[in-house]
């Protein structure tokens, strides 16, 4: 690398030196130590065979965290058709503020996770926060009153709160651009399954008749234990980066490095950079992307909270409300995967993202404006406001492609995620026991927030048109950049090669 310094303009305008190899090594990418002792030359490992690999180690981890997650965030959801509020004896909207005492402590738990997945890595936070939210599920069994059970769910949410900004980094380590949003596709696919499986298993355990427990106890029993065992595989077999990966071997390991360099995001830093704090406080991406994250998920909150209770509702059984939520899951499933090969071959977020809110609006529309009698038309609405949940993973994917420089990353991240808590606290609050059984508000809260979230994705798209033109622009006047600049820990706006994706 030369030892040449060379200035960097920003898009504020400021100006900057690029670090030196021979700096200081807290200012650069841990990649840069690796390769100076590995080296960067190419080897003889088949690129596609090497995906593969990696493929099956780290996507199916992710996939069953992800699952886990969903599933045990709503099984309250599940178990409020199943006789909690009546064995707990809630009145009023004490159900509701259990359902948003999450979400309240998800958003704060996401303050200290921006600087803690800056220290520790990414796959041992995620092991062990889902080890931890594992036990907690299982401690909502204990729950006796509105109090024990907001104890529960807030445990549950600070514990949670780990899982978007880690799988995020994670699948970011891994992959280039393109490659990205199918796997962030696949992962997100739990979410779906958690639909599926949320319904069998409340189905099933309907059907329990302990004289000690009730049925949703043991719910939260047995899913609390699968759940810990999860974590506890994540921290055996996921790996911290592709440089200590033990099922990789050392040549594999230096074409994994090799193929994300394009990204330009890096792979690691654990030094805290203020400047990069200041940076993301005045870039106007940050904010687009918490407002249409809150918009996709006031509807989220909705569906992920009273789906149940709004399908028995319309005339059916706690059991067969639980069985007629699974086609969500389809739906989810079907929307997820989609949109992540779309992106992935045409880098279109901006535009799915705005498609994907056409049918959750219609759906919204139909709950709102349709009788109670025709329970199909219904049905049909909260199948199709499923279609928003595909919005939050191209979210994170686009924040994943379009905002570098590691202490950067991880803070936006934590943010965005906790823009998802600020929607999913607003959507559950719009349903208030005065409007029942109809919800109209809460329903309409879905149409509206749906729409605003289309409208600002083709914002998004507009600005970061914008802000590439200004870099062509700027980018003539730029030479001599170091060899290993995509290893020097700059930010997107510092790094003028720097492009965004929309």
């Amino acid at each position: 690398m030369s030892e040449k310094q060379i200035t960097v303009s920003s898009d504020e305008s400021s100006t900057g030196s690029l670090p030196r190899e021979g700096g200081n090594e807290s200012n650069v990418d841990i990649v840069l130590t690796y390769v100076k002792i590995v080296g960067v030359g190419g080897r003889h490992i088949g690129e596609k065979s090497l995906i593969r690999k990696i493929d099956w180690r780290i996507v199916p981890i992710m996939f069953a965290c992800y699952t886990m997650q969903f599933i045990d965030k709503v099984l309250i959801n599940y178990a409020a058709v199943m006789g909690l509020p009546k064995d707990l004896k809630l009145q009023g909207n004490q159900f509701t503020w259990a359902a948003t005492s999450f979400f309240i402590a998800y958003l704060v738990a996401e303050i200290p996770t921006g600087y803690l997945l800056q220290k520790i890595p990414a796959g041992k936070y995620l092991g062990a926060n889902v080890i931890l939210w594992g036990i907690a599920t299982g401690c909502t069994a204990a729950a006796n009153n509105f109090t024990s059970l907001v104890a529960a769910r807030v445990f549950l949410g600070v514990f949670e709160a780990a899982i978007a900004p880690s799988l995020t980094i994670i699948t970011g380590m891994w992959y280039t651009t393109s490659e990205q949003p199918p796997r962030f596709g696949l992962w997100y696919c739990g979410l779906g399954l958690g639909q599926l499986v949320g319904g069998i298993v409340s189905y099933g355990f309907q059907h329990v008749k302990g004289e000690s427990l009730e049925g949703w106890r043991v719910m939260f029993i047995v899913l609390g234990i699968v759940t810990v065992v999860v974590g506890a595989v994540t921290l055996l077999l996921l790996p911290d980066t592709p440089m200590t990966a033990s099922f990789l071997t050392e040549e594999e390991k230096v074409v994994a490095i090799n193929r994300i360099g394009g990204n330009q995001t890096g792979i690691g830093n654990r030094s805290f950079k203020w400047s990069q704090i200041k940076e993301l406080a005045m870039d106007m991406q940050i904010y687009l992307m918490i407002l249409v994250t809150i918009l996709c998920s006031v509807s989220s909150g909705v569906i992920t909270t009273y789906s149940a209770t709004l399908i028995r509702n319309f005339g059916y059984t706690p059991p067969i409300a639980a069985l007629l939520n699974m086609p969500s899951g389809v739906v989810s499933i079907t929307v997820t995967i989609l949109s992540g090969i779309a992106v992935g071959k045409a880098s279109n977020r901006w535009l799915w993202i705005t498609g994907l809110a056409i049918p959750g609006a219609l759906g919204g529309g139909l709950m709102s404006f349709l009788p109670n009698s025709n329970r199909g038309g219904l049905l049909a609405g909260i199948y199709l406001v499923n279609s928003i949940v595909a919005v939050l993973v191209i979210t994170f994917n686009w924040l994943s492609a379009n905002v570098a420089g590691h202490t950067k990353r991880t803070v936006s991240m934590s943010l965005v995620s906790g823009a998802f808590s600020i929607g999913n606290i607003i959507g559950p609050q719009t349903f208030q026991a005065k409007d029942a059984p109809n919800f109209y508000p809460a329903k309409i809260a879905v149409l509206a927030t749906q729409a605003g979230a289309a409208l600002v994705a083709i914002i998004l798209r507009v600005y970061y048109r914008w802000q590439n033109s200004k870099k062509e622009k700027r980018s003539a006047v730029t030479q001599n950049l170091p060899q290993d600049f995509m290893w020097l820990n700059l930010t997107d706006k510092e790094n003028p090669n720097f492009r965004y994706v929309y």
